[in-house]
């Protein structure tokens, strides 16, 4: 059972404030699949844009976040150790709530297949047990330069 809280997620994956989307891994299988948790508030950076008059998280910085909890259980893998993962592709996103301030996003990604140093993985966000957002995402592992 992976279980992770936001400093030993900043151990394996190398994004930072304004760019660390998940705030914990509550479940999961390294190498296999992940499970976690944003907890969206009013204070987020992009907010201040996405809209002023009207916040809804952006639907790219949830397919980010549900990426980085991929990256999570990708990472974990002790062969995998120092290396970043990158978007290869997104195929089927589908947006089918708003995500605001006050929700906690449940952020789910199961790798399918993998190929060398490609993986593709079903992706899933949820509030409340409702979807927000689907899809199927592509990685890519690579060297940390």
């Amino acid at each position: 059972m992976l279980q992770l809280n936001s400093n030993q997620i900043a151990e394996i994956i190398p994004h930072r404030y304004p760019f660390a989307l998940v705030d914990r891994i509550v479940d999961g299988e390294v190498g296999k699949w992940a499970k976690g948790i944003k907890c969206v508030t009013v204070n987020e950076p992009f907010f201040q844009g996405h809209f002023p008059q009207y916040h809804v998280m952006p639907g790219v910085l949830i397919l980010e976040a549900l990426a980085q909890v991929g990256a999570v259980a990708m990472l974990s893998m002790p062969e995998n150790k120092g290396k970043i993962g990158l978007f290869g592709g997104i195929k089927n996103a589908r947006f089918r709530k708003q995500v605001t301030p006050g929700d906690v996003l449940e952020l789910e990604c199961t790798i399918i297949k993998q190929k060398g140093p490609v993986a593709v993985a079903e992706a899933k966000a949820t509030v409340d047990g409702k979807a927000a957002v689907t899809a199927e995402l592509t990685f890519a592992l690579a060297p940390n330069a």
